[in-house]
C-alpha cells in the first residue's frame, strides 16, 4: 500500500486522534498510524461508508482488542468519507 502525501496523512491522523477509541492520543500521536495506509487505499478505491466502517470495526476488535460498539466505527467512517470529499479527493483517486 502506498502512503499518501504528508498533508493528507497528517489530516487523517488528526481525525483518527480526535476519534481516539483507545483514549491515548494526548500522549501517543501515532497510535493509529497503522490505519492510515489501509484507509487511504480504501478511499482511493472509492470505498463506501459500509466498507470503511467494516475496516474500522475489524481494527478495533482484532488489532486493538476493543468492543467496536463503544467507538461507533460507522459514525467515524462517515466522518472520514466527508473529510475525503471535502478535500476534493473523492472524485480523483489517482491524485495521491
Amino acid at each position: 500500500m502506498q502512503p499518501g502525501p504528508p498533508a493528507t496523512e497528517n489530516d487523517l491522523r488528526h481525525l483518527l486522534n480526535e476519534w481516539d477509541p483507545i483514549g491515548v492520543a494526548d500522549d501517543v500521536q501515532d497510535e493509529y498510524d497503522c490505519m492510515l495506509a489501509p484507509l487511504l487505499q480504501r478511499l482511493r478505491e472509492r470505498g463506501d461508508q459500509t466498507e470503511i466502517g467494516a475496516f474500522l470495526r475489524h481494527e478495533l476488535e482484532d488489532h486493538f482488542g476493543l468492543d467496536p460498539l463503544d467507538s461507533q466505527p460507522e459514525a467515524m467512517a462517515a466522518r472520514v468519507i466527508a473529510w475525503w470529499t471535502a478535500v476534493g479527493r473523492a472524485d480523483d483517486p489517482g491524485s495521491m
